[in-house]
């Protein structure tokens, strides 16, 4: 009886230990549980913001916006499940002051880069020090950050490198003359030069946006875990037009007349600016526009397959109107749409650029915007979204409202200021357009009024039938330029030496 007993006891002993092992087991993997709902929580708080930039892509360079001469449906796909914003201008008309506009939240008037200042042998006038940019606060609050594709905003180890603005990676070109090649002699991984070594002299042996994209995808699988930011800059559709045979062949023939373009192969600034030659123009152009589209659609896709799609926004758009370089022909793609000038103007064709943003399980799928919004209004959207303040001294509003269809705040106005082509200004001010030209010496320059809503093709100058509304324009233009130490119009260089 008393061995029974002890055996018992010691039975009930164990039971006691094995119990008390399960209940902690239990709540260390409720803990557990609540640590990881933690965390998703707090990824949940913190969305991942991929932003797609296109380069020189046109108004009408996608079959959604009207494009008939070739197709485009996974970026047609992010407008028609996502939000497309019919009324959205790009930071310039060039790539260094548009992206410049992206990511400090200022337009041309007082981004600090407001054009295309190059710089020997490698790179464009960089960024101050002093300035904030998107990347610098999602990274002060937690994102991990890259870019991948074209920077042109600083030269290498300049304070405008990437990797001192805010990105924790880099991928692709510094320099906007280099990124003129797709088979460039090299490109940059951080703060290390790959060389290519199959695209020396002549060669084309690797296809630049196919390296930069498969970076590209790398990182979203490596951050899949924690919230991010990734800009991806591409360099398609920009001069030159070139593309591998397997996308090209897909177009030949199929778009007559068809044209050449001859190239400076034997300049010694070959793929250092120099464009190469194309025997078959229109069909390198739908080409590379397949391949970008082809691209849109794996990074879609990527996101998917980690299972974070609900928790990514993705934004596309361009950075300016179509170029007419190289031996791109927008006119025979109607690359503008409906809308007057291209790249260099600031007519309504050369900064009124396709934008949509998808986010499945928060933006409503399917809807047209008409709200007026412009590239400095990028920067204080992405902050709310991750829940950080906006910096002062920005001229951007968040347009996170219109995505949620709440009430959206509205500008009052849009101003844009180009140094180039003798100097131009231009206001967007309701359904109001008025363009200044050749005021680089006379900032009282005659402008040219339109009313978009009845003309949006800008045909139609009425300055002189609307003095009053002339006049509003014009404090606006004084009142938005900010003098800048850097780029300087003549008038004020001359107001230097008297």
């Amino acid at each position: 009886m008393g061995k029974y007993m002890a055996i018992t006891s010691v039975f009930q002993q164990k039971c006691r230990t094995g119990f008390r092992l399960l209940i902690l087991t239990a709540f260390g993997l409720l803990a557990c549980f609540s640590c990881e709902q933690g965390k998703k929580e707090a990824i949940k708080g913190k969305p991942n913001i991929i932003y797609i930039l296109a380069d020189d892509l046109g108004y009408g360079d996608l079959s959604f916006t009207g494009q008939q001469k070739f197709q485009t449906p996974n970026i047609d796909l992010l407008a028609k499940e996502g939000m497309f914003f019919s009324q959205h201008y790009s930071g310039s008309t060039v790539c260094a002051p548009s992206r410049s506009a992206l990511l400090t939240g200022q337009h041309t008037g007082h981004t600090f880069i407001r054009g295309n200042k190059k710089i020997m042998p490698e790179g464009q006038y960089p960024i101050d020090s002093a300035v904030v940019t998107l990347a610098e606060k999602l990274s002060e609050a937690g994102y991990v950050t890259g870019a991948f594709g074209k920077w042109g905003l600083g030269a290498p180890s300049s304070e405008g490198d990437p990797l001192k603005q805010g990105f924790d990676e880099f991928y692709g070109y510094n320099c906007q003359r280099f990124a003129h090649s797709y088979y460039p002699y090299h490109l940059w991984d951080g703060d290390t030069k790959v060389v290519l070594d199959s695209n020396k002299g002549f060669k084309k042996g690797q296809y630049a946006p196919y390296l930069i994209h498969d970076k590209a995808l790398q990182f979203l699988e490596e951050n899949k875990d924690e919230p991010f930011f990734m800009f991806y800059p591409s360099v398609i559709p920009h001069a030159e037009l070139a593309i591998p045979n397997e996308y090209l062949t897909k177009y030949q023939g199929k778009l007559l007349p068809e044209k050449s373009f001859v190239g400076k192969e034997d300049s010694s600034n070959y793929k250092k600016g120099a464009y190469g030659s194309q025997l078959y123009t229109h069909a390198a152009f739908a080409a590379m526009m397949h391949l970008l589209d082809e691209q849109v659609g794996e990074i879609r896709r990527k996101v998917e397959e980690l299972g974070i799609a609900e928790n990514t926004m993705i934004i596309f758009t361009s950075d300016n109107g179509p170029h007419k370089e190289g031996g791109a022909d927008p006119v025979y793609f109607n690359s503008n749409g409906q809308y007057r000038g291209f790249k260099r103007d600031l007519y309504e064709g050369g900064i009124r650029v396709p934008m949509m943003a998808y986010w499945p399980g928060t933006i409503n799928a399917g809807h047209v915007s008409d709200h007026i919004s412009a590239f400095w209004d990028f920067l204080p959207t992405a902050c709310e979204i991750a829940k950080i303040g906006i910096p002062d001294s920005i001229d951007g509003i968040s347009f996170l409202p219109e995505l949620l269809g709440q009430e959206q705040p509205k500008h009052d106005y849009l101003y844009w200021e180009f140094h180039e082509g003798g100097g131009k200004q231009a206001v967007r001010l309701g359904d109001w357009k008025a363009v200044r030209l050749k005021m680089g010496d006379n900032p009282k320059a005659p402008m040219a009024l339109f009313n978009l809503m009845s003309d949006p093709e800008e045909q139609v100058d009425i300055a002189k039938k609307h003095p009053e509304i002339i006049a509003q324009m014009d404090a606006i233009m004084i009142n938005e330029h900010l003098t800048s130490e850097v780029f300087r119009f003549p008038f004020e260089m001359k107001k230097d030496t008297l």
